[in-house]
């Protein structure tokens, strides 16, 4: 199965995350598929980016978000769009 998933990376007490596709079983920080996005929980407020056409494609094939970056993809469509 395929998910999107954070990946952590930057330093002790620093950290900044890399969305990416990878296969279920391949490690936190491991083997992936694609990067689709960034997330950097230190600044204020949090920053996320994404390619929305990579994650449209990913997720059309059936990759499955985490909670994480469910909560996260929602978020940064709720502040573009605002209703």
């Amino acid at each position: 199965m395929v998910k999107i998933r954070l990946a952590r990376h930057g330093a002790k007490k620093r950290p900044f995350y890399r969305i990416v596709v990878a296969e279920s079983e391949a490690r936190r920080d491991g083997r992936f598929l694609e990067i689709v996005g960034t997330y950097n929980p230190l600044m204020d407020p949090a920053q996320v980016t994404l390619k929305d056409d990579r994650v449209e494609y990913w997720l059309g094939l059936g990759a499955q978000p985490t909670d994480t970056v469910r909560s996260l993809i929602k978020r940064r469509e709720v502040v573009e769009n605002p209703a």
